[in-house]
């Protein structure tokens, strides 16, 4: 005997509003104004950076790179330092096949992931496809 488990829609997962895909960065022109969101992947603070931040994000379709500059960091210091997933707003900065987001607003929304747990909190790993 078989238990049908009833697996969530991909339209019924919680998603940040107005964020271009990451997949779909290539798409925006330099300069471009843009929202990007995603699981936090590695956070660099190279002594050498003089106080810049990279965060890699990732969501469905890859990744992005986001660069934070000093005095922005002091400004969202808790999102940049503590966030499990961001929402990043900022411009498209492009050099050759390297496409990066100069951030201007950090936000954390970490909420959206504990949301998604209790909304599929019957589901356990081994019920997944």
């Amino acid at each position: 005997m078989s238990i049908a488990v009833a697996h969530p829609r991909v339209s019924d997962w919680p998603r940040p509003p107005a964020c271009i895909p990451n997949g779909r960065l290539d798409e925006a022109p330099p300069g471009a104004r843009v929202c990007v969101a995603g699981l936090v992947l590695v956070r660099q603070r190279p002594g050498t950076a003089k106080g810049v931040i990279f965060i890699t994000l990732e969501d469905e379709t890859g990744v992005c790179n986001v660069v934070v500059w000093r005095a922005l960091y002091e400004q969202f210091r808790r999102a940049v330092i503590a966030g499990r997933c961001l929402k990043v707003t900022g411009r498209i900065q492009r050099e050759g096949a390297v496409t990066h987001i100069v951030a201007e607003v950090v936000e954390d929304i970490s909420w959206m992931l504990d949301d998604l747990l209790r909304h599929h909190e019957g589901c356990r790993a081994g019920d997944q496809p």
